[in-house]
């Protein structure tokens, strides 16, 4: 494959049908271990992250406040040490 004098490549249908790129849907590029990434923009692997990553945030808001106050590091370390 070329790339022409733009800059553009044409990516071949079936690897667009496999990643799930479609005509006038938006991708974006990365760089990974110097290799260039194209991937479509609201991917199912960024749509699972987030989702992970808002269970994440509604667990944490669960747990504010809910630790003992009373406890310091030193304490918290023998806590966890003597398990």
């Amino acid at each position: 494959m070329r790339v022409t004098s733009k800059g553009q490549v044409t990516i071949p249908r079936d690897l667009r049908e496999l990643v799930g790129i479609e005509p006038n849907s938006e991708v974006v590029f990365s760089i990974d271990g110097g290799r260039l990434v194209v991937t479509p923009k609201n991917s199912m692997r960024d749509i699972e992250d987030r989702t992970r990553l808002d269970r994440l945030a509604h667990a944490l808001d669960r747990l504010e406040g809910s630790g003992d106050q009373s406890v310091d590091a030193d304490g918290l370390m023998s806590i966890t040490r003597d398990r």
